[in-house]
């Protein structure tokens, strides 16, 4: 991996952007439910602007970050930064970024800006999501049951010591 990643804040010229790298993350599960290609757009595009909408609402002073790889716009990462930790809103690259060791680099920037400032990681992940290895390899430890999703954290280690 010789690409240089990047952080952009969001901007609403974005958004075309921004559903278009949700899509790419629920394709493959809706391509199953037999719905037509119109039928499926529809409902992402629904199930999109909700989203955005619930972010910018529960999230409002998080950091709503574009990322880009040599200056490409490559994914999404949004974070809300507490007193005692950094939530992990989302993270999520299209496709052709996706097991190159993007996330991973990502993943180790925001673990090493926690640990700077001595405080944990945590995100929501869905149980069935192919990235929880990825967490889990990270040191991220699963410290809650939500359901579909597992809350995970990765604590600092000046924290417990």
């Amino acid at each position: 991996m010789t690409a240089k990643l990047t952080l952009k804040a969001l901007e609403e010229s974005d958004l075309k952007f921004l559903y278009k790298v949700y899509a790419s993350t629920r394709y493959e599960e809706l391509n199953k439910t037999g719905w037509s290609q119109q039928e499926i757009e529809k409902f992402l595009k629904m199930q999109f602007d909700a989203q955005h909408q619930f972010y910018k609402e529960q999230f409002p002073q998080a950091s709503f970050m574009i990322v880009q790889c040599d200056g490409k716009n490559a994914g999404r990462l949004y974070l809300d930064y507490r007193d005692k930790e950094i939530r992990i809103v989302d993270i999520a690259l299209l496709p052709e970024f996706r097991g190159a060791g993007y996330g991973t680099q990502l993943l180790k920037t925001v673990i090493e800006d926690a640990q700077n400032n001595n405080i944990a990681v945590r995100i929501h992940v869905e149980k069935n999501n192919p990235a929880l290895r990825l967490y889990q390899r990270l040191g991220f430890k699963e410290i809650g049951d939500r359901g579909v999703y597992w809350l995970m954290e990765k604590i600092n280690e000046k924290q417990v010591a």
